[in-house]
C-alpha cells in the first residue's frame, strides 16, 4: 500500500508518499509544492494550476493506491480562509479521482491523536513524532511536509488496526 498525504495550502501544499514495508512505514518522497504565483495574483486559477499539475508529477511517479488529505477547519471569524481553502482540496480531490484513486480526509485532532496520543499536540511535537515513527535522520521541514507525513501515516495506522 501507498499513501500520499496531502496538507493543502494555497501558498504551500505539504505532500507525503509512505509505502508499506510488512508492519512498517517508509517515506518514499516527502516534500512542499509552493503555489508559483505567491499571493501577488487576486487570479486564483493560476495558483490552483500550478497546484495540481505539480500534485499530478508526484502521483504519476509515485503511483499511490489513496490519498489522505487534511480536513478543512473552518473557524468562524475568518469563513473566507476556509472558503479558500476549499479550493485547494477540490483540485487535490480532482488531481486523485482523475486517476481513479479513493480520497479520505482526517481532521487534525483525529490526525494527531493517531500519532501523538494527544489531539492537541504542537507542530514541534508532530515533527518529533514523525522523525521518530518514521525514523528520519531529520526534523520534516518545513511542518507543512511533518503534516502531509502524518496524514499519511495516520491513514497507515488507521489501515492496519482495521486489519488486526
Amino acid at each position: 500500500m501507498r499513501v500520499l498525504g496531502v496538507d493543502p495550502g494555497l501558498q504551500v501544499t505539504g505532500y507525503a508518499v509512505i509505502e508499506a514495508a510488512g508492519a512498517q512505514a517508509r517515506v518514499c518522497e516527502a516534500g512542499v509544492i509552493k503555489s508559483s504565483e505567491g499571493r501577488a495574483t487576486a487570479d486564483m486559477a493560476p495558483r490552483l494550476v500550478s497546484l495540481y499539475n505539480s500534485l499530478v508529477e508526484v502521483i504519476e511517479q509515485f503511483r499511490p493506491t489513496i490519498a489522505a488529505v487534511e480536513q478543512l477547519y473552518a473557524h468562524y471569524d475568518h469563513p473566507r480562509t476556509a472558503i479558500l481553502m476549499g479550493h485547494a482540496r477540490g483540485v487535490i480531490f480532482l488531481a486523485a479521482g482523475q486517476r481513479d484513486m479513493r480520497v479520505v480526509s482526517y481532521n487534525a485532532t483525529s490526525i494527531k491523536k493517531t500519532i501523538t496520543g494527544s489531539g492537541r499536540a504542537s507542530k514541534e511535537q508532530m515533527q518529533k513524532a514523525m522523525q521518530r515513527e518514521l525514523s528520519l535522520a531529520r526534523l520534516p521541514e518545513p511542518p507543512d511536509v511533518a503534516d502531509a507525513l502524518a496524514v499519511a501515516l495516520c491513514h497507515f495506522y488507521v489501515q492496519r488496526a482495521t486489519q488486526t
